[in-house]
């Protein structure tokens, strides 16, 4: 499920299923594209929040052209702390 937080920047993704999650993922980020690439100046952040949810949005923090994966900070849920990988 994506549920959109701000119209063309910034979406919700929920799922259970893996393959699921990959498709809603890449549907999510497309969107996303989209807007940033009518901005001309930012990037793309996807933040996993937990295992089954994740947030997708438009950043100045991102490179224009460039996407940013990230782990949510630790907290009492979510021992791992953050890893970064760019595509």
């Amino acid at each position: 499920m994506i549920s959109t937080i701000e119209a063309g920047r910034t979406f919700f993704v929920e799922a259970t299923d893996p393959r699921l999650i990959d498709a809603e993922l890449s549907t999510a980020v497309e969107q996303a594209r989209q807007h940033a690439m009518q901005e001309g100046r930012c990037g793309i952040l996807v933040t996993r929040l937990g295992n089954t949810t994740f947030t997708v949005a438009v950043s100045e923090d991102v490179p224009f052209g460039e996407t940013l994966e990230r782990q949510a900070p630790p907290t009492a849920g979510n021992p791992q702390g953050e890893a970064a990988r760019s595509h």
